[in-house]
């Protein structure tokens, strides 16, 4: 029998991960061998890379602008290389800005596509459901309310659930993560997630540290650790210090500082939702250029911008976003939590219920038997 080949493709660090796992499940199911674009985890998992997905990972519309010429030009070798392997199948996760051009080329040549953690079309561009529709063969989608969506728009579409459900969990106690890094457990912890993306880091990071200064200045016996994406270094926050505040920047233990905290201050993104299924209670903050808000304020849809309230279908975890991002606005927030006990364990029933929306486990095993029948 001859070897399959298949494509597969993430353009961001969360993708990366759940592509690697995805990967490593339909090897062990087909036997297939891989290629595509993606970043460390995929070439861990034995992923041929072509691209690397920080070619393309943008957030924001006006700052996607200048990378369109590079897009384009990865979409073009995804497809000269689908073509020249013969790939048998090609799986794309998440990024739609990339992977819906990549699907239009890879229908031209006759390559079946499975799309894994579909575009958000419930919160904007709804009519790229349309789009899916002529380009994509099934939709496997994480978040409970998308199957709907897409079976009424007439896209063949399975909900396996959250793969982040089986791997969010920390490796130690709140009291061993605290005597690791030089923390005081006995006194409150809050954790740090401003984003993944370099400009996410430049518009987040700088208001939430002025809110952390605003915090000490209240009450110096708070403590804060940013857990960085494992793509960003040191440096990454280096243009943004205040010598009156001492953070601590840990690595590879996004869990464990999240776990370890009394409250969360998160970038809206797949961090809330690893926070949620730990029950850290969070404040959601987000920020984009001033032309790319105002062109997204006509095309969002959903009452919420966070994935934790548009699951929960109601306000959970406060949310602010762009304007209402302001260092008193988040102080105020996070006060909020650390001083009310019944306002934490409120908002961690809540968490709970959102936990519980996000499918029991095993997302990538259902997804892999899902692609596999697709050969």
């Amino acid at each position: 029998m001859t070897e399959k080949n298949i494509l597969i493709s993430a353009g961001e660090a969360s993708s990366d991960m759940y592509a690697a796992r995805l990967a490593i499940a339909l090897r062990a199911r087909t036997g297939a061998k891989f290629f595509g674009m993606g970043g460390p985890r995929m070439a861990e998992a034995d992923v041929e890379l072509i691209a690397d997905y920080h070619e393309v990972a943008v957030v924001g519309i006006a700052e996607v602008l200048h990378k369109i010429p590079t897009v384009i030009g990865v979409q073009n070798r995804l497809k000269r290389e689908a073509k020249r392997r013969n790939a048998a199948l090609a799986i794309l996760v998440d990024s739609p800005g990339t992977h819906l051009g990549v699907a239009r080329r890879l229908k031209q040549i006759g390559v079946p596509v499975g799309y894994f953690i579909g575009p958000q079309v419930w919160a904007w561009r709804a009519g790229r459901v349309r789009i899916i529709k002529r380009r994509v063969n099934r939709m496997v989608v994480i978040f409970p309310f998308e199957e709907k969506i897409y079976r009424e728009a007439g896209v063949p579409v399975d909900f396996v659930g959250h793969p982040l459900v089986d791997v969010v969990r920390p490796t130690m106690s709140r009291a061993e993560f605290a005597a690791l890094h030089n923390l005081n457990p006995n006194k409150p912890i809050v954790a740090i997630l401003p984003g993944s993306r370099r400009n996410e880091i430049r518009q987040n990071y700088g208001r939430v540290l002025e809110a952390c200064e605003r915090l000490i200045r209240a009450d110096n016996e708070m403590q804060f650790v940013v857990a960085a994406a494992p793509n960003l270094t040191a440096g990454s926050f280096t243009s943004h210090t205040l010598p009156a505040i001492d953070i601590r920047l840990v690595q590879g233990a996004t869990y464990d500082a999240l776990a370890a905290a009394d409250c969360a201050i998160v970038a809206s993104g797949t961090a809330t939702i690893e926070a949620a299924l730990l029950g850290t209670p969070m404040v959601v903050v987000y920020r984009v250029s001033p032309i790319s808000a105002s062109i997204l304020r006509r095309m969002i849809r959903t009452p919420f911008f966070s994935m934790v309230n548009l699951i929960a279908g109601r306000s959970v975890v406060p949310e602010l976003i762009q304007d209402d991002f302001t260092p008193a606005a988040v102080e105020a927030q996070v006060r909020r939590l650390l001083d009310s006990p019944a306002a934490r364990e409120e908002m961690k029933s809540s968490l709970a219920e959102v936990r519980a929306k996000l499918g029991p486990g095993g997302a990538i095993e259902r997804a892999a038997d899902i692609f596999a029948q697709m050969l």
